[in-house]
């Protein structure tokens, strides 16, 4: 099987503005945003146009870069204006550790001008491809273990690929690495409810790979695995807490749970930027609760009756111990206690 050609990057600079992904509009439009400023970006992310933990980090840091230039004269630059942007970016997705993460990294250059934030930002454009590649390879690599002979049925939820990151996704990179190796037999995606990323933007992107596919509802998926149908599930995280519990989009703990109850092995792959050590356990984890018009509602169509109560909240905690493993970049993590698994946590590089 020939290599894929290098992905189009979810994000990108160009004369002062941010390009980006409208991804909101797949799969029917490939559509670019242009964000000139940070007021457009904080609402391209909060409408979900750009998502995805990695990604909305990278912006983050981006938007930070857009400030700087924006707030620049006579070789000055007003840093109090910056950082005041730079806490607007940070809290407008909670969950997601890797947004305050990027935009510090960011803001850590701001004394010294605004291309050195510039270069800054395109540097972790950069190493974020870089360390994607390798923990999509060292999953790729775990789950041929997991599964050593035959082609793997893979599970998969919400959408981790390109989209979600500068350009090779973390859990979807890994089963795009594993079909370019010959090793897929077929993936399930969650069409994952309320917005709909596995059957908008993971379908499309497993097609734009070849990839062969099966979208299902979000309550078949224990099914599918009572029947046999899953050998292996694979997802994101947004925030991974010292212990190694994980938050993820809302729905990936129920998946967790039917997982341990048919003994499949549930992967999540996510890069180091994605843990937060400060935090002991996932009780720490705040979740963000959105607008209840995505759960009464789509696409402006109303299925709910008027002033039905929602509960919507993005993401959910799923324990260290329903994890066979965590794989990033640098490190396969197999949490004590987590079932098919011993001390030592780590498995090194």
């Amino acid at each position: 099987m020939s290599p894929r050609p290098r992905p189009r990057p979810s994000l990108s600079w160009d004369d002062g503005c941010v390009l980006a992904v409208d991804q909101r509009a797949l799969p029917h439009e490939y559509r670019l945003l242009r964000l000139a400023t940070v007021d457009q970006l904080i609402d391209a992310i909060t409408s979900l146009a750009v998502r995805g933990a990695p990604t909305i980090g990278l912006a983050g840091a981006l938007g930070v870069a857009l400030s700087a230039h924006r707030h620049s004269s006579d070789g000055r630059t007003d840093e109090a204006f910056v950082k005041a942007d730079a806490a607007r970016l940070s809290a407008v997705r909670p969950t997601a550790v890797n947004l305050a993460w990027a935009v510090r990294r960011a803001v850590a250059r701001l004394a010294e001008g605004p291309e050195a934030v510039l270069a800054e930002a395109l540097a972790m454009l950069e190493e974020d491809m870089t360390v994607n590649r390798a923990a999509v390879v060292r999953a790729a690599d775990l789950v041929q273990s997991l599964v050593p002979d035959r082609p793997v049925r893979i599970l998969t939820h919400c959408n981790t690929g390109r989209l979600a990151t500068a350009a090779i996704g973390t859990a979807l990179g890994a089963i795009i690495e594993l079909r370019e190796r010959g090793r897929v037999a077929e993936v399930l995606v969650d069409e994952t409810r309320p917005l709909l990323q596995g059957a908008r933007l993971t379908a499309w992107e497993l097609g734009e790979a070849g990839v062969p596919y099966r979208l299902c509802v979000d309550s078949a998926a224990a099914a599918a695995m009572a029947r046999g149908m899953v050998d292996c599930v694979l997802a994101g995280a947004d925030r991974i807490a010292a212990n190694g519990d994980v938050a993820n989009k809302i729905g990936t703990y129920g998946l967790a749970v039917a997982a341990a109850r048919h003994g499949i092995p549930f992967v999540i792959v996510a890069p180091e930027s994605s843990w937060d050590r400060e935090l002991a356990d996932g009780a720490g984890i705040v979740i963000e609760e959105r607008d209840p018009g995505e759960v009464t509602g789509f696409a402006g169509v109303e299925a709910a009756p008027a002033g039905a109560a929602v509960f919507n909240p993005a993401f959910d905690v799923t324990p260290a111990e329903l994890i066979t493993a965590i794989v990033s970049e640098a490190r396969v993590f197999r949490p004590c206690g987590s079932r098919r698994t011993s001390c030592p946590r780590e498995v090194p590089t």
